[in-house]
This record gives structure tokens, sequence and C-alpha cells, in this order.
């Protein structure tokens, strides 16, 4: 795409496998600037798409369309930055259970048991698990 060369609505939001209607969306929610009119149509631009493949890989960070809007538009990149240092530990917490899931998920493929449940390994990783995630570990409850 050359920076003189526009698309329509419709190329945009096929070029990333989205209905016209999402990105109308995004405008009206203020995360796309409204596309300049020709003929009575949006067209956008290089920046646009720029911005659209930026929302697309915020949202699948986890991000809401709240978030994406505050990091798009913090002040400097000190407030950006702390803003994105919170998803940044949020995915890191998500990336550490993925993980644990996918351990217990490989050992019930290669486990003999009859009874997984049964199994010493995997009690063992789930009961592991459970103490790592208890809310209250370390907490006096009198």
């Amino acid at each position: 795409m050359k920076s003189s060369d526009s698309m329509r609505i419709g190329e945009l939001a096929e070029r990333f496998d989205l209905a016209p209607h999402v990105l109308r969306h995004w405008e009206s929610v203020g995360l796309l600037t409204p596309a300049a009119r020709v003929n009575g149509r949006r067209r956008y631009t290089r920046d646009h798409v720029v911005r659209v493949m930026t929302i697309i890989r915020a949202k699948a960070g986890g991000m809401s369309l709240e978030q994406i809007r505050a990091v798009l538009d913090a002040a400097g990149r000190g407030e950006r930055r702390a803003l994105l240092e919170r998803q940044h530990a949020e995915l890191e917490r998500r990336l550490a259970e993925l993980s644990a899931s996918k351990r217990l998920i490989e050992h019930l493929m290669e486990c003999g048991a009859d009874d997984f449940t049964q199994c010493p390994d995997y009690r063992r990783m789930v009961e592991n698990a459970a103490e790592f995630q208890n809310p209250h570990e370390g907490v006096c409850v009198t």
C-alpha cells in the first residue's frame, strides 16, 4: 500500500478478517480516528492499518477496548509505560496459569493410571497448584 493510497472500509476490514461494523464501532468509541470521506465513503490510509493492527494485537493480549484507548491516548511515554506494565504483569500471570494447565494435560496424556485422580504424581501437581493459588495463604482469618 503506497502512502498516497487509500482503501474503503470493506477493504480494510477484509484485510484483518473483520466485519466493517467493527471498524465503525472502534471509530464510535474513539479507538480509530474517523477516516476521510471521499464522495461520502470512508477512506482509510496506512496509518489506519497500523492502528487497526495495534488494536487487534492489544485485544489478543487481553486488553479491553477501554484499556486500549487509554494506552493509545496516554499523555506521555511514562503514563503509557505504566499502563503497559500492568498489562504485561497480567499476561505473565496468565502465561503461568496456561503453563501449569499444559503440564497437567501432558501428564494426563502419558499417565498409565486407570483413575488419573488417584495417580500420586497428578495429585501432587494438583495440590501444589492449589496451594499456589490459595488466596488466604499466610493470612490470619480469626
